[in-house]
């Protein structure tokens, strides 16, 4: 039997918008009934649906289900609106600009039992997926130190949040979520160098619920771009490239592949490496064709919005270390740790 085709609509055309349009349009299954956006399609990025200029126009087309791509200060008005309608949504990341309105957020959409997840799109990235799966089938042995590095130059198209919000929530986001793990414990330095408001550098070293210590530097000041993840543990140290979606294992020769010798860790020496062949599918299509699927309620590894809930809290309290230089302890890591594990 062939599913219904279901009635998807966007908001917002910048510059994850048309990409969002792109995907609609060809994706199995869903057809890409309307767009709002009130600067209007002066580039074509629609794909030929109708654009409109409110939310309350598109809910009216009938839409089973929208993706919200527009500011991020937005997110919690539209996503209510859309709430409140009964339309299931795909937000994109953040989830929120505030704690207070993701909460909202996660309550008005489970209140009605809708479908609702957040667009971490590095769920998806096939690199980080493979590396995901290693590490739950046990491949790593126990886990000692993610450590990522996410820098480039300033993206002109934000303009509502600094770097911690619109960058380092992809790591924050990640780290749980390749590790089955939440955060525990975070201390942060911001700076601002570029003249804009918010901060557009940040470093934070973190723990998780497991006891593993997590790095991150983030910043919009380098004319280097890199997207790079490592995982290191008793058995060596995977790095997951996300530009290039390659990953590669390096393996601590030191230590046999017996897991009896895994009981009683030794120490580290260099050993072989591995650069793994992996299908390189688009990932921002996984992650459309993932939500069309739990929108028909089949059984799909979506960011759900408790877990976006969980990335926002733990941004503001990295902004919060770094303006009051101190370490913020995390609460509730046992519940949202297991969710996360699932």
């Amino acid at each position: 039997m062939t599913a219904a085709v279901l009635k998807a609509g966007l908001v917002g055309l910048g510059s994850m918008g048309r990409h969002h349009a792109r995907v609609l349009a060809g994706l199995e299954g869903v057809e890409l009934v309307g767009v709002v956006d009130p600067m209007g399609d002066k580039n074509g990025w629609a794909q030929g649906a109708p654009v409109l200029s409110t939310v309350e126009e598109l809910i009216a087309l009938g839409i089973d289900y929208a993706v919200v791509a527009c500011p991020t200060a937005l997110h919690e008005e539209v996503g209510l609106q859309l709430a409140d309608a009964g339309v299931c949504a795909l937000i994109e990341k953040p989830l929120a600009d505030t704690v207070e309105g993701a909460r909202r957020l996660v309550e008005a959409f489970e209140s009605r039992d809708l479908v609702a997840g957040v667009g971490h799109i590095e769920r998806c990235n096939p690199a980080l997926r493979s590396l995901r799966s290693r590490l739950e089938a046990g491949e790593l042995g126990d886990v000692f130190q993610v450590v990522t590095r996410r820098q480039g130059p300033f993206p002109h198209r934000i303009a509502d949040v600094g770097v911690v919000k619109d960058l380092a929530t992809h790591d924050i986001d990640l780290t749980g979520w390749v590790t089955g793990q939440t955060y525990t414990s975070i201390a942060a330095h911001t700076v601002s160098k570029s003249g804009r408001p918010h901060e557009d550098m940040v470093s934070a070293v973190g723990q998780l619920s497991d006891g593993t210590m997590v790095n991150h530097l983030v910043n919009w000041l380098s004319p280097l771009k890199e997207r790079f993840t490592s995982v290191t543990g008793e058995r060596g140290c995977y790095i997951a490239d996300t530009l290039t979606a390659d990953l590669t294992f390096h393996s601590n020769a030191a230590v046999t592949t017996e897991w009896e010798a895994l009981r009683a860790f030794r120490g580290v020496s260099e050993g072989d490496m591995i650069r793994y062949a992996i299908p390189k599918r688009e990932p921002l299509l996984v992650e459309h064709e993932l939500f069309r699927d739990a929108v028909r309620g089949e059984s799909a590894d979506i960011c759900t919005l408790r877990q976006g809930l969980r990335t926002v809290e733990v941004a503001a309290a990295v902004i919060e270390s770094a303006d009051s230089g101190s370490t913020v302890r995390l609460s509730d890591g046992q519940q949202v740790g297991q969710e996360l594990a699932n």
